[in-house]
């Protein structure tokens, strides 16, 4: 009580009591002052827009509020654009430097509404929506700067996405009056429908210089290998409806051709294949009973039948995508949404983002000159391999085709893989969705790095009697320091195998498996003994590879073999007792799209215990198979997996002179 009334008497004397008014006159000045931090705050924290400086963004401010820009009539004109440009030319990597992100920097310049001397707009549309959500996805980015001097790359804000929409002379001028144009070094310009009437240039008019092109509609003529970008024609369509997901498989129709703008002569050869194949093709065209709109743009028809669209691509299993006055054609992105293969008859047509992405994998491609030919063609492809297709051509949609985000972004990552090339995205992570399987099961290229079951590989050994051969082979496998099992598969039904006592004397587990029947397949089963990721198959003939030869991982594709061949491929191999080597080299080069590393020359191939009675390859009609079955599974598999290789991967220490014992490898020969 003491300490309280104390500072109650001494508290007026420290603190002097306030007179009402100015009590009044600091609080409205306190309130003014926080009034202020607030609205600091509230400025300093709100979306910017593309450019810093301004005082509107791309979602919320008018276009009318950009600054007019009158050109004089005079004023300077690019040039046409350099063809021989390419990114060692034309394009000035040292302004992008390093950074650890192994990211370009993109800067937008602010928008700006360019006008004639006469007041006249350079475009009759101005900022469309398509360019504006570009530009916004762009701003959003990791690849956006606002700081000018830091910027690799420059995006002008004039929107030349439709050449339709502009004044081709005063767009080139206001294109030169860019602060940092210099001749379009380091600029970046989207066109996606380019030409004009009556011959429909495949690329931009508009005089560039050496500005880099994302154009949607490039043909082999006007497109600079590796310096422009083909970039698709974005389909409204594709946007705005919502189709529900379908599976890949069979479809109603098998071929559908739903573009309004065919040529006469491409329309009556398509109506000569419908007369011809009846209800397998479907032929649409535009409804002439409804009046035009964006109504009428969803309907196709066909004899008075009306079918919605793009819904109506969902039901065939391949959709004809055919030139028009231009080569790019916005009915791509339709098709590859319902997940339809398209069918693509456009001569020297660059296809969209081709410098990455696989076409094969998703597309049929055929000259314009065997339309006629297009349902043959069609019927020779397997139907596993159409389900991959249908698969991959709706992923291509979802990643690189469904909004203007994906493809500006996908255009920048395409340019940023050319300056930064170390850091490059991979054929794989270009190609393959994100959870990548095969006919469900996971390949082991793309399986999680996790520490393996067990480490070094496994050595199955096939054999069905020739022992001293076996165990010549078995002797050289054990010398491998990566070995940590040796397997042996006894194929003789008729014979027991070697008693143990007999066998050589090796450091790492040794077991024999007895097999129920004598089937080549029997090398590539997953046997429960097989512990380790990496397996060797061998026979046991192969007795001309060294230790150090050996001393090479090996992929684990036994239970792909033994469960998921396609067709009927294993059980062919088993009936002619030939061609298991070769399926496996099929299944492998079908998954990786890879090449063998190591091919060992038919002269190096000896087996002195074979004889013409026990050895299969030595039987005058083995070969003659072997030729068989890679025409057999070349047409199971749909396509020739196998690759051409002029690579053999070596040590080349041998060669070297000096001591044995210094070597890696000693034990490796030339071809």
């Amino acid at each position: 009580m003491y300490a309280s009334g104390k500072y109650s008497s001494r508290g007026p004397a420290l603190i002097p009591r306030m007179k009402t008014k100015h009590r009044i006159y600091y609080i409205a000045l306190f309130s003014v002052v926080l009034l202020g931090l607030i609205a600091t705050g509230m400025f300093q924290f709100w979306p910017h827009s593309i450019e810093s400086s301004a005082e509107w963004t791309l979602e919320k401010g008018s276009v009318h509020d950009a600054p007019l820009i009158r050109l004089p009539a005079s004023s300077p004109i690019p040039e046409r654009g350099d063809l021989s440009c390419r990114m060692h030319t034309c394009f000035d990597v040292y302004r992008c430097g390093y950074n650890p992100k192994n990211k370009i920097k993109v800067y937008i310049y602010p928008l700006q509404r360019f006008v004639d001397e006469f007041g006249v707009p350079i475009s009759s549309t101005g900022l469309s929506r398509e360019y504006n959500d570009l530009l916004s996805a762009i701003s959003d980015s990791d690849f956006y700067t606002d700081d000018v001097t830091r910027a690799c790359l420059f995006i002008p804000s004039i929107d030349v996405l439709n050449q339709n929409s502009l004044r081709i002379r005063e767009t080139a001028q206001a294109l030169a009056m860019l602060p940092r144009w210099d001749k379009g070094m380091n600029h970046l310009l989207f066109n996606m429908l380019p030409g004009g009437p009556p011959d429909y240039n495949t690329a931009l008019d508009v005089p560039r210089d050496r500005a880099l092109l994302a154009g949607g509609g490039f043909s082999t003529w006007t497109y600079r290998q590796g310096y422009d970008v083909s970039i698709p024609v974005y389909s409204p369509l594709s946007a705005d409806v919502m189709l529900p997901e379908r599976q890949p498989g069979p479809r109603r129709y098998f071929i559908l051709s739903s573009q309004t703008a065919i040529h006469r002569e491409y329309r009556a050869e398509l109506e000569r294949l419908k007369e011809e194949n009846g209800e397998a093709l479907l032929l649409l065209d535009k409804c002439s009973n409804l009046s035009q709109g964006a109504a009428s743009a969803r309907k196709r028809c066909y004899k008075g039948q009306v079918y919605d669209y793009p819904q109506i691509l969902q039901e065939s299993s391949f959709c004809v995508v055919l030139r028009g006055a231009r080569l790019g054609q916005a009915a791509l992105s339709d098709v590859l949404q319902a997940g339809c293969v398209p069918v693509i008859l456009a001569d020297s047509y660059i296809l969209p983002f081709s410098e990455v992405l696989d076409w094969k994998r998703a597309s049929v491609v055929i000259p314009e000159e065997k339309l006629s030919e297009m349902y043959t063609i069609l019927k020779s492809i397997p139907h596993r391999q159409v389900e991959e297709m249908q698969r991959q051509a709706h992923w291509f949609w979802e990643a690189y085709f469904s909004s203007m985000k994906a493809i500006g972004l996908t255009t920048l990552q395409i340019v940023n893989d050319r300056i930064y090339p170390y850091a490059a995205r991979t054929y794989e992570q270009w190609n393959n969705p994100p959870v990548v399987k095969w006919s469900s099961v996971n390949s082991p290229l793309f399986l999680p790095l996790i520490p393996p079951r067990a480490p070094g590989f496994t050595a199955v050994v096939l054999t069905y009697d020739r022992v001293e051969s076996l165990f010549r082979v078995i002797t050289e496998i054990s010398k491998v320091p990566s070995l940590a099992k040796l397997l042996v598969v006894w194929n003789n039904q008729n014979k027991s195998p070697p008693e143990e006592s007999l066998w050589p004397k090796v450091g790492v587990p040794l077991k024999v498996v007895r097999t129920k029947e004598n089937k080549l397949s029997n090398r590539f089963f997953p046997y429960d003994e097989i512990e380790t990721e990496a397996v060797l198959a061998i026979d046991d003939d192969i007795i001309m590879l060294t230790s150090d030869e050996l001393q090479f991982g090996y992929e684990y594709f036994n239970y792909l073999y033994t469960y998921k061949m396609p067709g009927d491929i294993k059980n062919w191999v088993d009936a002619h007792m030939n061609c298991e080597d070769i399926a496996m080299n099929f299944l492998v080069a079908n998954i990786t799209g890879k090449a063998p590393i190591k091919v060992t020359p038919r002269k190096k191939f000896k087996c002195p215990e074979c004889t013409a009675i026990d050895g299969l390859s030595l039987d005058q009609t083995h070969m003659v198979e072997r030729s068989e079955c890679i025409n057999k599974f070349a047409s199971v598999f749909g396509t020739m997996p196998l690759k051409v290789v002029e690579h053999r991967a070596d040590p080349v220490l041998y060669k070297d002179d000096f001591p044995e014992k210094l070597k890696s490898f000693p034990n490796i020969g030339s071809l």
